[in-house]
């Protein structure tokens, strides 16, 4: 399946060897594995000042960029993972976080940790998934794909 790198610059530059997303695309189905996002303004690449509200409200607008640069929403998300400095955040950044989805909630992993890049206290990765055409490659009508094209006909 052939995958390409998604970048956008209303989410801040990666700041080691590593994409801001990777989309892979398959027959029928595209699905974006988003690096997690700290609370960085992409403008200054300084981490934004306030407690974590202020700090999650800022990763969710990285991560919106990021979708969008990969013509996806949050709609499209499926699953999410938080990692917390300190769980004692969780209902305020809960409350931040609930905001941008509606409906259909992705399922989501929250984890305590030590400590986050550049002093943060918040970082969210999330996994989206779209349904719709395959890309160009696959599209090829009346042609067999894979074992189906090296098989002989059968006779009858």
């Amino acid at each position: 399946m052939p995958a390409r790198i998604v970048a956008s610059d209303r989410a801040p530059k990666a700041i080691g060897p590593y994409s801001q997303a990777i989309l892979v695309e398959g027959p029928g189905v595209s699905t974006l594995h988003c690096a997690g996002q700290i609370a960085l303004d992409p403008a200054t690449g300084e981490l934004v000042a306030g407690d974590v509200r202020a700090q999650t409200e800022r990763v969710m607008e990285n991560i919106e960029g990021v979708l969008a640069a990969a013509g996806m929403t949050f709609a499209e998300v499926v699953k999410t993972t938080v990692y917390l400095v300190d769980l004692a955040d969780f209902a305020s950044m809960n409350e931040v976080y609930g905001r941008r989805f509606t409906g259909r909630f992705p399922a989501r992993s929250t984890a305590q940790v030590a400590a986050l890049p550049r002093g943060a206290i918040v970082e969210i990765e999330v996994l989206a998934v779209r349904a719709g055409a395959a890309p160009a490659r696959a599209r090829r009508a009346g042609k067999p794909r894979g074992k189906a094209a090296r098989r002989p006909a059968r006779r009858r």
